[in-house]
């Protein structure tokens, strides 16, 4: 799974690449002609798979551990894997972990720790990734946010707050890298079929369809796509915006 891209190839970064949304939009991009550099923290077998099933369909993909809430390993992972190495044309922010609990006995470090790796992460990889951008005067960038960030969601408090963090952070990294032709949008998923969203009892997700005008949860694939739209020629005068996908689910 080490770094065997080719250096002159249009290169797509999608953090925390190895399952859920992650995983769809690593095997979109390389759908559409990108060679794909996914990250992981933990099961670097579930990353392999990915690489895999991407070369098996005729694409070009490898996986590195980061993690992306540490920002001098974000630096040094840009630095020895990404700059001068690859074409670096995309990075896709979508690393994300839940530590849900109820705010009265929310603890510090499982709230700072959400922030760490959601937020702090993505302004991690958005910095060194706006670097070469705008050196290359062209970029697509594209963070994974959710419809509880709009809307907030019970027991989330850290993850809400979060996933409203990566809109701000979007909406003023697209008015600065903007004259350097590099473009930053989000996604902002509804309620998906992912790990996340398995583990809720059958109560839970039946009120959630319920909530949802096309009356089911989404897939990985339907992110991928709105993600592959953004990052495409086709989006090129769209930036700062926040693309929602959630089947109609509106704050």
């Amino acid at each position: 799974m080490d770094h065997e891209l080719a250096g002159d190839r249009p290169t797509a970064l999608v953090t925390g690449g190895s399952r859920g949304i992650g995983r769809a939009v690593a095997a979109t991009l390389a759908r559409d002609g990108f060679q794909v550099m996914l990250t992981y923290v933990s099961r670097p077998e579930e990353a392999g798979a990915v690489v895999e099933e991407i070369r098996a369909a005729g694409g070009s993909a490898a996986a590195c551990p980061l993690d992306v809430s540490d920002g001098a390993q974000v630096a040094a992972f840009f630095a020895e894997r990404i700059k001068d190495k690859v074409d670096l044309k995309v990075l896709v922010n979508n690393a994300g972990i839940t530590k849900d609990g109820f705010l009265v006995r929310m603890k510090d470090e499982d709230f700072d720790r959400v922030l760490a790796v959601n937020l702090r992460g993505a302004f991690c990889c958005t910095r060194e990734a706006g670097r070469l951008m705008s050196r290359n005067r062209y970029g697509r960038i594209v963070c994974i946010t959710s419809v509880v960030g709009q809307m907030g969601n019970a027991c989330q408090a850290n993850y809400a707050a979060a996933k409203a963090g990566l809109i701000g952070l979007v909406k003023s990294c697209a008015k600065e890298l903007a004259s350097r032709q590099v473009t930053v949008n989000a996604v902002a998923p509804g309620f998906v079929e992912t790990d996340m969203t398995a583990s809720l009892g059958e109560d839970v997700r039946k009120s959630y369809v319920e909530a949802i005008p096309l009356k089911r949860m989404g897939t990985p694939q339907d992110i991928a796509e709105a993600v592959a739209f953004l990052v495409s020629e086709r989006a090129g005068y769209i930036t700062g915006q926040v693309l929602a996908v959630n089947g109609g689910m509106y704050c």
